[in-house]
């Protein structure tokens, strides 16, 4: 079932972002007079056909949902009738050409502040940035940072919840190697704390590293480590654990609450280990062989457990989640805000990883997005919708680059046609393609590779 869903929630993603891209060129390429002759979202044998309009123009859905496009009447590809002179996209002028090549990426842009906005009406929970623990020997702790510090502000940006943080801190480590921070100590003192970043970049910025690379970790509810629920088929049911049953040791290690349960198992992917449990008053052991869990290219020890829920473990939530809700003009503004803070985000990442300062492993292929997709969609719809924000956003700033295959480098050859006074040639252009092909290729190639990678370590 969650394979299923996993599939559905990537194809209804990429169908959305893939349509929406192509009805940016569609729409603009009609106002611009161009024909259109095929709008076609997916590739390969057509599942679905349908002609209309006074053009004529086919829609289609291809049998391989992985991309789009949209075909339009052009001079270079074959004669065209009399009563279309004029219609062609080669026709038209270099400025009314790079407008239909910019609708496709600012289609997706718009996608996203209208997804954004959506979800900043809506609101977005989130922990305050409260830290949980710090590793007296590491860079947090040689700053001076401790638990129980609350981060107000990271470098000039000010910070309210742990995903403005993880942002903040990510930006920082890129710009590195100093980070400035201000935090409220939990007796209310107020410090501004500089922390200087020795672990390169490179290293920091693989996924999932960050936070312990530094330090420290973000601060969760302390919960007593009692089994609300024993999953079938988990190491846990095959070893003989019950629901009700409270963890004292794993490994000879003392379990004080959930956090523990989940730090020591997590550590121990596949491991034989032997579990003491406090049932009806009395203490005992279990012999139990770990399962594993792999994400984001790493392996995690997996139990097959729940927690135990009870009222008394929510007491915690008004006090510690904070709800970034806004009324409808001001989410907006809010929804532009992060579009183009996350698009230049993207970009400065872009540019570090060719230059070799952030990780090459947040290069992610259809094989990590479809996972995404899976894990966001079960979630809930808001962190469905921001994934759905950011994959538009990917797919915007992607098709922008000056790459010959894509929006950006078609828009670089307008360009050079307008300041040479004539058509690039053919022969450059096809030269031009041979080598976005090879590019784009290598990028999707070594993307896939990660993807396998993660997926089968």
């Amino acid at each position: 079932m969650t394979l299923l869903i996993t599939i559905a929630a990537a194809i209804v993603a990429i169908g959305v972002l893939v349509t929406v891209h192509e009805y940016g060129h569609y729409i603009v390429a009609r106002k611009m007079g161009i024909k259109v002759l095929r709008f076609s979202v997916g590739f390969g044998k057509p599942i679905w056909r349908k002609v209309a309009g006074p053009d004529r123009t086919e829609y289609q859905i291809g049998a391989l949902p992985l991309g789009g496009y949209v075909k339009m009447l052009d001079e270079r590809e074959g004669p065209i009738a009399p009563a279309d002179r004029g219609r062609a996209y080669n026709d038209k002028s270099t400025w009314a050409r790079m407008a239909v090549l910019v609708a496709g990426p600012m289609a997706n842009f718009l996608f996203a502040i209208a997804t954004f906005w959506i979800i900043f009406s809506v609101g977005v929970p989130d922990l305050r940035s409260v830290i949980g623990d710090v590793v007296a020997d590491s860079d947090a702790g040689r700053a001076g940072l401790r638990a129980g510090d609350e981060i107000t502000r990271i470098n000039d940006q000010e910070i309210s919840n742990w995903g403005d943080a993880r942002v903040a801190l990510l930006e920082a480590v890129i710009d590195g190697p100093k980070i400035n921070l201000s935090v409220t100590t939990e007796n209310g003192a107020q410090n501004d704390v500089s922390l200087e970043v020795t672990t390169p970049g490179s290293e920091l910025t693989e996924p999932g590293v960050l936070l312990s690379g530094l330090g420290l970790e973000q601060w969760y509810p302390s919960y007593s480590a009692v089994l609300g629920k024993v999953l079938e088929n988990g190491a846990a049911a095959g070893a003989g654990l019950q629901a009700g049953d409270q963890i004292i040791s794993i490994a000879g290690r003392e379990v004080d609450d959930w956090s523990d349960l989940v730090r020591e198992v997590s550590s121990r992917p596949g491991e034989a280990v032997s579990i003491e449990v406090m049932r009806d008053i009395r203490p005992r052991t279990f012999d139990v062989v770990l399962g594993t869990d792999r994400r984001d290219g790493r392996d995690y020890g997996k139990l097959g457990v729940e927690r135990s829920q009870t009222t008394e473990d929510e007491a915690w939530r008004d006090e510690m989640i904070e709800l970034r809700r806004f009324s409808l003009v001001p989410a907006l503004g809010e929804a532009v805000a992060e579009t183009v803070d996350s698009s230049l985000l993207m970009l400065k990442m872009f540019y570090k990883m060719v230059m070799g300062k952030v990780s090459v492993k947040n290069l992610s292929g259809p094989i990590t997005i479809a996972q995404y997709a899976g894990i966001t969609v079960q979630d809930g719809p808001i962190y469905y919708l921001r994934f759905l924000a950011l994959l538009s956003l990917s797919l915007g700033v992607l098709n922008l680059l000056p790459i010959p295959m894509l929006d950006g480098g078609q828009i670089v050859y307008q360009l050079a046609e307008t300041v040479k006074g004539s058509p690039v040639s053919m022969r450059t252009e096809l030269i031009g393609q041979q080598i976005g092909m090879v590019m784009l290729l290598l990028l999707m190639g070594f993307a896939v590779f990660q993807d396998i990678g993660r997926f089968a370590g």
